[in-house]
């Protein structure tokens, strides 16, 4: 299990690749990745950068009690989640999510699983910064339905 919740940016490739040869075992045929960026444009136009607060520990331990439902309900030989905090920029990357099963079916499933879970369940609060000042940024509804998913 891998959970890292930290406020510097993170390479993709590097943590591509030792998570590959991290899991040392022959039988994963399919690595699954997502990456979350900050987006210039949301629900406000011309988005400056985005804060992402929390309340260390107690994200820490929901984002792996998160992974730990994703092992019980697909076949997994490895999950990681970086999620960051504080200040970043478009185009920064704010969470990536890894997955490796023996088959793609589970690692993808399992990817799309623990991005919906994070949306929704992990608690970091988001603020956007606009040339219009500061907001916070509500839950969606749109990420709620997503959720529905995986627990109907």
């Amino acid at each position: 299990m891998a959970v890292r919740v930290q406020e510097a940016p993170f390479d993709v490739g590097a943590e591509y690749a030792r998570f590959a040869a991290g899991g040392g075992s022959h039988g994963v045929g399919a690595i699954a990745m997502f990456v979350g960026t900050v987006r210039s444009v949301d629900d406000q136009p011309s988005v400056n950068a985005l804060t992402l607060e929390h309340y260390p520990g107690m994200t820490e331990r929901m984002l792996e009690r998160i992974e730990q439902d994703a092992r019980s309900r697909w076949p997994l030989a490895d999950a990681l989640i970086i999620h960051r905090y504080g200040r970043m920029l478009p185009g920064e990357g704010i969470v990536l999510v890894l997955t490796a099963s023996a088959h793609r079916a589970a690692a993808l499933d399992a990817c799309a699983f623990l991005m919906d879970y994070l949306k929704t369940k992990a608690p970091f609060w988001k603020l956007e910064e606009t040339a219009a000042g500061a907001t916070w940024v509500d839950a969606r509804d749109s990420d709620d339905a997503a959720l529905t998913r995986w627990t109907a």
